[in-house]
């Protein structure tokens, strides 16, 4: 009984292909061969068939070595011209008036059945005719550009193209990340994230790829030449480093993370904005301002406890984890509220490390592409934030699993806080995360 193969799905690799081309110049058959690789000799044979190079036959000039009677073969003057006095062999010549009436072409049967190629064959160096020999180097080329190739073009037929930029080019227009939009339209859209980026990148949409935000290369950045100090103790830091922060949470573990940081506008020293993020759903309040110092700072805070009330408030905030910035270097009165009364905890990242809170460095990208960088925000009310924290707590995101921040905090948070902070649920297809949602 034959040897059962294992038969991988994988395609040939190129150590296969040297594998195979070295058992032909030993003589192995197609089953020996597949056994070793894990293939069906069928996959053997086809591949010798498809990937061989054919090297035609070499013009002798005794063109009776192609003869079948060469052996016996006493015949001369097969040329028949009159002048010539040579006792010549040129049997075969491309004028069939002049090639020899008995000649006969040789042939060779090899390349018609298994292993189809001359690479065994201990007579193709000194073989005039046709031969077919098997390369390793000349399959995988072979092989690489074929599945290049394939993969070359568009593969929908017009209509699916025109009804996919339809569905597609008014979100991408909107400042929809394309995350959202296969969160919202899976099931409509016909091929994957890689390919619609693909499409983009060929042109076939109406949408480009400067339409996206992260599309574009970001500039290279320069390493900085200044040697970074270690972090010093200060007094505000004390016991609320970022390892007081850790020690903190596993006697803790069950409490939610906030993350906080601000968002400055312009060069100007006006207003800027207040960020808080839940680090379990990623969901973001965003406060508006008058200007990016401890007192204002303070102030939000107290006033976001009273919108609140003490007790929620201290349920739903209580750690918080900021940066070391100067807005936020007085711990004790973010801690406490007016009557002394103890709301949260305040911890401090290490410097130069703002990966300690990532998930609010990420959500501020979503800020910026409503309010790019260096713009004032000086024209902008507490009404025109809450629409854009609306619509950036809407966005569907690949980390929760093409979940929106809002559908999270409705089962983690308490139902009060969007309603008493003024965000509301935008629809899908609405959701816009450009400059013109507030500027209108």
């Amino acid at each position: 009984m034959s040897k059962k193969i294992i038969r991988s799905q994988k395609h040939l690799t190129f150590s296969d292909r040297v594998y195979i081309e070295q058992s032909l110049i030993n003589g192995l058959n197609f089953s020996s061969i597949g056994s070793f690789i894990n293939k069906d000799p069928s996959t053997i044979s086809k591949e010798i068939r498809r990937s061989s190079i054919i090297t035609p036959a070499r013009n002798e000039i005794v063109s009776c070595n192609r003869c079948m009677s060469k052996t016996i073969c006493s015949k001369n003057h097969c040329c028949r011209k009159k002048d010539c006095t040579k006792l010549c062999k040129n049997c075969f010549r491309e004028d069939p008036t002049l090639s020899c009436i008995s000649f006969e072409p040789y042939t060779c049967n090899k390349r018609s059945k298994p292993p189809y190629v001359c690479n065994a064959c201990a007579l193709h160096q000194r073989c005039i005719l046709e031969k077919t020999f098997y390369s390793a180097k000349f399959a995988q080329t072979s092989y690489e550009k074929k599945l290049t190739s394939s993969r070359v073009g568009i593969n929908l037929t017009p209509s699916e193209l025109v009804a996919l930029n339809d569905l597609i080019t008014p979100l991408i227009l909107k400042g929809q990340p394309l995350s959202h939009i296969f969160s919202t339209h899976a099931d409509e859209i016909p091929c994957c994230r890689r390919t619609l980026y693909n499409y983009l990148d060929q042109g076939v949409l109406k949408a480009r790829n400067l339409d996206l935000h992260r599309r574009v290369r970001y500039k290279k950045r320069k390493k900085s030449t200044i040697k970074k100090l270690n972090a010093v103790d200060q007094a505000y830091r004390s016991n609320r480093t970022y390892k007081d922060f850790e020690r903190f949470v596993e006697t803790h573990p069950d409490s939610e993370i906030i993350e906080m940081d601000t968002v400055k506008g312009g060069h100007d020293s006006g207003k800027c904005l207040l960020t808080l993020l839940f680090r379990k759903s990623s969901f973001m309040l965003i406060i508006l301002i008058q200007r990016c110092t401890q007192e204002y700072v303070i102030s939000a805070i107290n006033d976001l406890t009273e919108c609140l009330s003490y007790d929620l408030f201290k349920k739903t905030f209580p750690i918080i984890l900021t940066d070391n910035g100067s807005e936020f270097k007085n711990p004790y009165d973010i801690e406490m509220t007016l009557n002394k009364k103890r709301r949260t905890y305040v911890f401090y990242c290490d410097p130069y490390v703002s990966n300690q809170k990532a998930r609010l460095e990420k959500n501020h990208e979503y800020i910026r592409y409503i309010i790019p960088k260096g713009r004032s925000m000086q024209r902008y009310t507490q009404e025109n934030i809450n629409l854009m924290a609306s619509h950036i707590n809407s966005t569907a995101r690949d980390g929760l699993n093409n979940q929106t921040p809002f559908s999270l905090a409705s089962l983690l948070l308490d139902k009060k806080i969007p309603i008493l902070t003024g965000l509301h649920i935008v629809s899908p297809d609405d959701v816009m995360l450009k400059p013109e949602l507030i500027n209108r």
